[in-house]
């Protein structure tokens, strides 16, 4: 099915410091997480929260890395989430929580993202 790249804006919550990621991999099928290079969520001064999370891989294989707290922002939709700290060679991309906290989906053919549309409730 592909992916296509989207640009994303991250912000320390704490103090509004704030960096633009020009390039995150957008997939329908995608990981739980958002990962963002580690230097640019060390240079906000997002702390580390959790560290040492197992991670399965799409191979299977399990790696560590430790994860933080942001404020992502996509064109006028923004959320908080978890963001692993992603290290060299790893996959930068949006995860489905922070789609879902967006409130936008996928929309493989244009290779886009859209509005969901209503949110549900109980």
């Amino acid at each position: 099915m592909g992916f296509f790249n989207i640009g994303c804006k991250v912000e320390n919550h704490k103090d509004g410091k704030s960096a633009v990621v020009p390039k995150l991999a957008v997939r329908k099928a995608c990981s739980m997480f958002t990962w963002i290079d580690a230097h640019v969520l060390e240079k906000l001064g997002i702390e580390r929260r959790k560290k040492d999370i197992q991670i399965r891989m799409a191979n299977g294989a399990i790696i560590i890395r430790s994860v933080g707290y942001a404020v992502l922002r996509v064109d006028k939709a923004e959320t908080t989430d978890e963001v692993v700290f992603a290290e060299p060679g790893d996959l930068l991309l949006l995860g489905c929580r922070a789609l879902e906290g967006l409130n936008l989906r996928v929309d493989s053919r244009a290779k886009k993202l859209v509005a969901a549309g209503p949110v549900i409730a109980a």
